[in-house]
């Protein structure tokens, strides 16, 4: 464990912030009030969650890799990040709808029928709990991956 103790610390790092942007996008009214814009504004948490990866590597390649690292190691070490950010996702989302914003997905289920974007039914299911719960867990990884794949090429050093 004290091999991973950069990465899970930058992993638990990343849930807090997560916790942390669901505050600021419920207090900006972006859950009710001005839901409307939610889609747009939310793609900006990409913004922290990027630097949390950079500075992740960059502690991993200073302090277990003595200044030095490849990219086969950044990337593992990313993956090791992505890995606790997918298993603390549950518990990001559980705290987010149950604490934080408990009206989100009742707001975008009720934004999306009135607007016309989907019927009814298909907004209920979309904006269901267990459905945010699933696309969260398989974005999580994803987005990780994908995060790491580019950061590593830019925190390596030789």
């Amino acid at each position: 464990m004290k091999k991973y103790q950069t990465e899970i610390k930058w992993g638990i790092i990343f849930g807090l912030m997560s916790l942390i942007w669901m505050v600021l996008e419920r207090v900006a009214g972006l859950h009710d009030q001005h839901i409307e814009q939610h889609a747009i504004y939310t793609n900006f948490v990409a913004i922290p969650a990027i630097a949390i990866y950079v500075l992740g590597l960059l502690e991993k390649r200073t302090r277990d890799y003595g200044g030095s690292m490849t990219y086969g190691q950044g990337f593992k070490a990313g993956l090791i990040i992505t890995l606790v950010v997918t298993l603390l996702t549950p518990l990001t989302i559980w705290l987010t709808l149950a604490l934080i914003t408990p009206d989100f997905l009742e707001n975008a289920s009720s934004y999306a029928v009135e607007s016309g974007i989907m019927e009814q039914q298909a907004a209920e299911a979309y904006f269901s709990q267990g459905n945010y719960m699933i696309q969260s867990i398989v974005g999580a990884p994803i987005m990780g991956i994908l995060t790491t794949a580019v950061v590593a090429l830019f925190t390596r050093k030789k």
